[in-house]
């Protein structure tokens, strides 16, 4: 059942191609830099390029993407005791302004000297191993790991964020991130996570 609807999932993305992130909104980007300079800026850095390994980059983000992850924390549908008390008190319209935010942030790839690693992170994402049944990473997060309106950007991410967030989804969670990231062996998942953090 899993296996047929990432099936279906991925399809769906070749099929459609990459959906263009719609214009942001015109929001109050004042309020978004006062909150989150009161709220944010520790974990996520003064730019949203993050202050720790731990952390995700947020500069560059999809504001879709943003906002539908607030709302996740907020809801509970995304556990995080520490997340859950920011969005807590957030309007629709602040978690828009963020989203919009961080997204307006520059942000560039980061450089490995793993040359061997970077080669087999390349080499999933953009093929997938069709032996174990993952595809590839490509077909929903784009060939430049921009993704789109519907899906994250992957490029320039924390390393090690990603590693952690494959490792979770293979946990549970969404399934078809779990029927992926399942299947994925750990040099696998550190050499996805290398490779795409690696893209601009």
């Amino acid at each position: 059942m899993v296996s047929k609807r990432i099936f279906t999932v991925v399809a769906a993305c070749v099929v459609a191609g990459p959906v263009l992130a719609a214009e942001p909104p015109a929001v109050d980007l004042a309020r978004a830099e006062a909150i989150h300079m009161d709220s944010c800026f520790m974990c996520h850095g003064p730019n949203g390029e993050s202050s720790t390994k731990l952390f995700p980059r947020l500069a560059g983000q999809h504001y879709q993407y943003i906002v539908r992850q607030l709302e996740a924390f907020r809801s509970g549908a995304r556990k995080s005791n520490m997340m859950e008390g920011v969005v807590g008190e957030l309007s629709e319209q602040e978690m828009l302004a963020l989203g919009v935010f961080f997204e307006n942030k520059s942000t560039t790839g980061n450089v490995t000297d793993d040359a061997g690693l970077l080669e087999v992170g390349r080499f999933i994402y953009n093929r997938g191993n069709e032996y174990s049944g993952v595809p590839a990473c490509a077909s929903c997060h784009g060939e430049d790991g921009h993704g789109s309106a519907q899906m994250p950007r992957l490029a320039s991410q924390i390393p090690r964020y990603i590693e952690n967030r494959l490792k979770s989804f293979a946990d549970g969670g969404d399934p078809v991130m779990q029927g992926i990231a399942g299947k994925l062996t750990e040099l696998e998942i550190k050499a996805v996570a290398v490779y795409v953090s690696s893209l601009d």
